[in-house]
């Protein structure tokens, strides 16, 4: 064969070979939260893969043009698989948004430290919650759906859409709730007085567990819950968004929500809107209890600029929340639940008209319900110095509650309180030094309370003020992290004589304007000034890439809350008399943490130890006469006073997950928590259930949940995850039984099952659809830390059928 001719025809080969590789493409990878990480980007079945830039962009060039899939991977998100199509000669591939993987060790987190860092490196024990996880937990609120992706954290519930956050066996104002770092600052004092923030505003959470905390001074000391707005990352000028819509079939509840984003080149804006209304819930036992419905809304909109060196942002949030109060009262002979018609002396319990089918089976509140409003208007700024940067926050808060429970003159509120609240904090980074990392910063607030046209005055009108002065290091060698630090805080709380007299034409208490004769000093007046150190020292070891130890140490403070020392009155939602305390002391807590985390590529393992010692630890104890018999007054309600003493609490939290890597979708999770809680006061020694026991201490608690992700061919349906979860309490038995206070409670087993869809719905975007059964075999329980449960002995909800549809644009 002719030499000449191969080489023609080697040659016209080569060339077309060349120009049938002329296609190219280029896209850019965003990643949840705003974060950033090394990014892998792969044509699946070819030879070519790139990185990321520091923006995310990236370029994949001499492509032959076709059909592809395109492989995206980056250390601590899940990966991502998109087809692509490539043209021959420029081809944009759609922005890619990357979600966080909970399996992974390397999580980032930003709460307790002074600036992101790595959950490996963090001694303290810390749980990242991240925006799928939340999204696909169906719950009626907030703190509810994190309780099942976080060990340690509980909930005191009074019906389905009031939660309190417990850590470890500590709650109220022992448990600071954060977000978007600034504190929630409402009546957290209240039993019933649940977090003012809506499920659908919150785009992922944190969870420390204990008080290693440094930032944030007061009311940390048994760990902080820190909530996450979304923030928008896609920077093509286009509008994004979601709409989120559930229904929930045990108190028909109707969900609706709405999320709008807009970045182009450094600005930012995000506007998020949502309403949501329940009926009562029901159960097998009770029916549906009455009082429990609500009516939901919310409002935030965020403007920001955004640029290589800072960040500048300014947000407002409207929180309004219409909520029922039950009060548990039945017919002695049905069983059924009745409703209060008269006043004082002429409301006879046993007298009262029975709750009709049509008004328990209602969206309508009854005139015995609570108004909680909220308004938020902060401003935080980031700005980089040199190589050290400069955070900033001011913000403004306004709580308004009011309570009705007088069935005769509706419109007049039993309790009204107005909280206005000034936050402010600067915290300086200095600039890394050798293996180095300092910040320090001053943070604090201001707070005003007044009673408005109220009727009932549990606590008085006070003026409050706090700062605190932090440091806080942190040493990296190798594989061998330290940090730590110290803060001082400084609190004061006053308040002038307050006095109430009795109103001549409604016979109810007003607060008095005039000091007469007939006026009573109902609150002298006060002045103290509390202070109190904390500091916390640990260390994180990377024994392996795998595995990691933690040990840490931490002493917190808490100055005593509004109604521990000065209450003195009913509480008109929670059926509770309470009394104050002057002369009290502040709360010192000094825990140790030890924890061993684990990531394979084929399981994930975690396991934590705590033992929590706490000096002068605040505590109701009911008030009885000379035979013993509870101090009540007309309707029934109990008096309570606080008292200190010192306590000890200790356990454990357990965590694994299963998810072999050759078998694609499968992932099996289960947890464990254990706490034990000890009054520590000589006079409770050895008393078992008769005062040695503290209150609301959740008893063990074992959770399960396997799920299989299974792709498919539709075009429309690309994938389906079923799940199923068994959530075991045992029997609590360790209680604080003294003046019945606590009852025991007996274990139960709940099942629940569920399915996720994916759906394709355009080129570029699928929505999800998620249909839950919750206690599939409806059954009637009582959880140990539900206040309903020493309501009229009401049960917890039944068997709830839920789906819900979240659609992103």
């Amino acid at each position: 064969m002719n030499f000449r001719f191969i080489l023609s025809v080697l040659g016209v080969f080569i060339i077309s070979t060349v120009k049938a590789q002329d296609g190219e493409a280029t896209g850019r990878v965003f990643f949840e939260n705003g974060g950033s990480s090394d990014t892998e980007v792969i044509l699946k079945d070819t030879q070519t893969k790139t990185t990321t830039d520091k923006n995310g962009n990236y370029t994949i060039k001499n492509i032959v043009p076709g059909n592809y899939k395109l492989l995206i991977k980056a250390k601590g998100y899940e990966n991502m698989e998109q087809e692509v199509s490539i043209e021959k000669k420029h081809t944009v591939i759609p922005n890619i948004l990357l979600i966080r993987d909970s399996n992974k060790i390397d999580e980032v987190v930003i709460t307790g430290v002074s600036k992101e860092t790595l959950i490996k490196e963090n001694p303290v024990a810390i749980i990242s919650i991240s925006s799928k996880q939340i999204e696909k937990t169906i719950a009626t609120n907030i703190i509810s759906s994190l309780v099942k992706s976080a060990p340690g954290l509980s909930v005191v519930e009074t019906g389905p859409n009031i939660s309190k956050p417990f850590i470890r066996g500590l709650g109220y104002n022992r448990v600071l709730t954060l977000y978007d770092g600034i504190r929630q600052e409402g009546q957290q004092w209240g039993d019933e007085h649940g977090i003012e923030v809506a499920p659908y505003i919150v785009e992922r959470a944190e969870v420390i567990k204990g008080p290693a905390s440094l930032m944030f001074g007061s009311d940390a000391l048994a760990g902080v819950v820190s909530l996450f707005p979304h923030i928008p990352t896609q920077d093509d000028g286009i509008i994004h968004g979601k709409i989120t819509s559930e229904y929930q079939g045990n108190n028909s509840l109707i969900g609706n929500g709405m999320q709008f984003d807009y970045k182009k080149n450094s600005f930012i804006a995000s506007l998020n809107a949502s309403y949501r209304m329940a009926k009562n819930y029901r159960n097998s036992m009770d029916g549906r209890v009455y009082n429990t419905n609500f009516e939901e809304k919310n409002f935030s909109f965020l403007l920001g600029r955004k640029t290589r060196t800072s960040f500048s942002k300014l947000n407002f949030t409207l929180y309004d929340n219409l909520q029922g109060i039950p009060d548990g009262s039945r017919d002695a002979k049905t069983g059924k639940f009745t409703y209060q018609v008269g006043e004082g002396e002429d409301d006879d319990v046993e007298k009262r008209p029975i709750v009709s089918e049509r008004e328990l089976n209602s969206y309508a509140l009854s005139p015995l319900h609570q108004r909680i409003q909220h308004y938020r208007l902060y401003a935080q700024h980031t700005q980089q110095i040199g190589k050290g940067d400069l955070d900033v926050q001011l913000a403004l808060q306004k709580n308004i509650r009011r309570e009705y429970n007088h069935p005769t003159l509706p419109s007049q509120p039993g309790m009204y309180v107005q909280l206005n609240t000034l936050n402010y904090g600067v915290r300086y980074n200095f600039p890394k030094f050798s293996s180095f990392e300092i910040s320090a910063g001053v943070n604090g607030m201001m707070q005003n309370n007044k009673n408005k046209s109220a009727t009932d005055f549990p606590i008085p009108d006070y003026d409050l003020s706090e700062g605190g002065v932090y440091a806080y290091a942190k040493w990296k060698y190798k594989r061998l992290n330290i940090s730590g630090g110290a803060r001082y805080d400084i609190r004061n709380v006053r308040w002038n004589n307050f006095y109430v007299q009795t109103n001549p034409v409604t016979q109810f208490e007003e607060q008095a304007t005039q000091v007469s004769s007939h006026a009573e000093l109902r609150f002298p007046s006060y002045s103290k000034t509390f202070g109190g150190v904390s500091a916390s020292i640990g260390s994180a070891f990377q024994l392996t890439k795998q595995i990691s130890l933690k040990a840490n140490i931490g002493r917190s403070y808490r100055a005593p809350n509004i109604t521990e020392i000065g209450s003195n009155g009913l509480d008109p939602g929670a059926h509770i008399i309470y009394k104050g305390n002057r002369d009290f002391n502040p709360e010192f807590s000094l825990q140790e943490d030890l924890g061993v985390s684990t990531r394979f590529k084929d399981f994930s393992a975690d396991v934590s130890w705590f033992n929590n010692h706490i000096q002068n630890y605040i505590y109701l104890s009911l008030l009885v006469d000379g035979q013993g018999n509870p101090l009540v007054d007309a309707q029934g309600n109990k008096t309570y006073q606080y008292q200190q003493a010192s306590a000890q609490l200790y356990g454990m939290e357990a965590w694994l997950s299963l998810h072999p890597e050759k078998w694609k979708g499968f992932n099996f999770e289960t947890s464990l928590s254990l706490i034990y809680g000890f009054n520590r006061d000589k006079m409770f020694k050895s008393k078992g259930n008769n005062g040695e026991h503290l209150p609301l201490i959740s008893p063990l608690k074992l959770s399960s949940s396997i799920s299989q992700k299974i792709a498919t061919r539709s075009k429309v349906f690309s994938s389906m995850t079923p799940t199923a979860d068994v959530e075991f309490s045992a029997a609590q038995n360790r209680y604080l039984g003294l003046n019945d206070t606590e009852t025991a409670t007996k274990d139960y087993t709940l099942f629940n099952i569920g399915i996720s869809v994916n759906m394709n719905y355009s080129e570029n975007h699928s929505a999800v659809l998620l249909l839950q059964v919750n206690n599939v075999f409806d059954r009637a329980y009582q959880s140990h830390l539900s206040r309903l449960k020493y309501l009229g002995n009401i049960y917890n909800m039944g068997r709830n059928v839920s789906l819900k549809l979240i659609v992103p644009f």
